[in-house]
């Protein structure tokens, strides 16, 4: 069987295979299960489920709109924080933010399924096309924004229904940043990522000029010479390698790239992957990595991750999805040499490790593991390509608490600032309050022309 074959392969699977696989991890709620569901909200005064949500959603308002039939107005509830609530819907770590919050665990250690119930009136919102903004009057101003990820998206809708016109300057050939090229396509099926794209620029007062990257195509000081502000949304551009002999051997990957491919890929049957896979990491992209390897007909998968289940990253929800998958998730191993056959990959050999006074330290023991295929999935940094003169901060873009960096004019946000997340919601907030700073600021600046006029 093709299943079975040692080494990359595409079309380990059957076609009906390929599609239960990647359907939709968590199915959109019906009519009347989005009715129960909303009946189980207390519809709290004080809302610990509000203050948990980094966009402060007014959850216990649309759950109520929901509950009485008023789905589209719930969807601008959720919309007016945060316009890539249905995105956040289907990607946020609920389990560890609003859900967990929700008071209905104290009674019932089963929350109010408030992803779900976001999900079911965005949904309904972006498929009847109902946009429920408009642009104010033209200030004459102009915004330049690098990157169209859920930072760059989110400062954009709100500069824009400001009056303002705004252009993003998008390195890849499609815009969604992360949402688009970073996460797992069980997650996102149907191309809906794009589809929340065109919902976004549907406002209108919104150019996206797609293959332009920042140090390449331009320099950060024409966008200012160009734009009365701009606003720094381009993410985390480069990878952290693995930095051990044999690390560039053919069958080496990085998680992210693999993500990539497979999101983009027109058929899921034409992406090759190996029969033995490990994937190293302990974040959200190594268990997308290692889930959907699983899926795409890989007999052996195996996380390992160099501390503990407690320090890692991903979500027990998470980790809990890629055991049921089947995936085989290890702890306390570090990397130390993967070894070759005829040029590839063949396998990894790791090192245990353990906490002494706090520090993780080999034990000078060490395991072999089979692998045709190894995705690296241990972090993402900031590309500096472009950012000459820009105060960093931990390796980020130092901000001020308005998103303001230490170039005058310049905002930043998501998860090339320093402060964020790495969460989608946690982006959005950060551009949907960075556009406000800029907003303010230009409405300074157009006051003080008008008096000297």
């Amino acid at each position: 069987m093709r299943r079975l074959e040692p080494g990359l392969k595409a079309g380990r699977l059957d076609a009906a295979d390929y599609a239960k696989n990647f359907s939709d991890l968590h199915p959109r709620l019906g009519g009347h299960e989005a009715l129960v569901a909303s009946d189980r909200c207390y519809f709290c005064y004080d809302a610990p489920c509000m203050t948990a949500c980094p966009t402060a959603i007014d959850i216990p308002m649309f759950i109520r709109q929901i509950s009485t039939g008023n789905p589209l107005g719930a969807a601008k509830t959720i919309f007016d924080q945060n316009i890539l609530g249905g995105m956040c819907a289907r990607v946020c770590p609920t389990e560890t933010l609003c859900e967990e919050a929700c008071v209905r665990n104290t009674a019932e250690e089963r929350p109010v399924e408030i992803g779900r119930l976001q999900r079911y009136a965005t949904d309904i919102a972006i498929e009847e096309g109902r946009q429920f903004y408009s642009p104010a009057a033209s200030t004459g101003k102009t915004v330049g924004i690098i990157g169209a990820g859920p930072a760059g998206l989110a400062a954009a809708h709100r500069l824009a229904m400001h009056g303002h016109q705004v252009t993003i300057y998008e390195a890849r050939e499609k815009a969604g940043g992360l949402n688009e090229y970073g996460i797992a396509a069980y997650k996102t099926p149907n191309d809906f990522a794009q589809k929340e794209v065109d919902y976004i620029l549907s406002l209108g007062n919104i150019d996206v000029l797609d293959g332009q990257m920042m140090g390449r195509d331009f320099a950060l000081a024409d966008l200012q010479a160009k734009h009365d502000a701009v606003f720094l949304g381009a993410g985390l551009g480069n990878v952290n390698g693995l930095n051990i002999p044999g690390a560039g051997i053919n069958g080496v990957l990085d998680a992210v790239e693999f993500i990539a491919n497979l999101r983009q890929a027109n058929d899921k049957a034409d992406v090759p992957v190996g029969r033995d896979i490990v994937v190293i990491g302990g974040g959200m992209t190594a268990i997308d990595a290692a889930v959907q390897a699983k899926l795409l007909g890989a007999e052996n998968v195996t996380i390992c991750y160099r501390r503990g289940k407690e320090h890692m990253n991903a979500s027990v929800f998470e980790q809990d999805l890629a055991t049921s998958k089947g995936v085989h998730i290890r702890h306390w191993l570090q990397p130390k040499e993967v070894a070759h056959h005829a040029g590839h990959c063949s396998s990894i050999t790791f090192e245990y490790t353990h906490l002494e006074n706090g520090i993780m330290k080999g034990t000078g023991h060490s395991t072999e593991i089979k692998a045709d295929q190894i995705l690296v999935a241990i972090g993402q940094k900031l590309d500096g390509q472009g950012l000459d003169g820009l105060k960093l901060e931990g390796g980020k873009i130092a901000i001020d608490a308005e998103g303001r960096t230490s170039i005058p004019g310049v905002w930043a946000g998501g998860d090339c600032a320093f402060g964020g997340q790495d969460l989608t919601v946690s982006a959005v907030a950060m551009g949907r309050d960075a556009a406000e700073s800029i907003n303010r600021s230009l409405a300074v600046m157009t006051a003080g022309a008008t008096a000297v006029a």
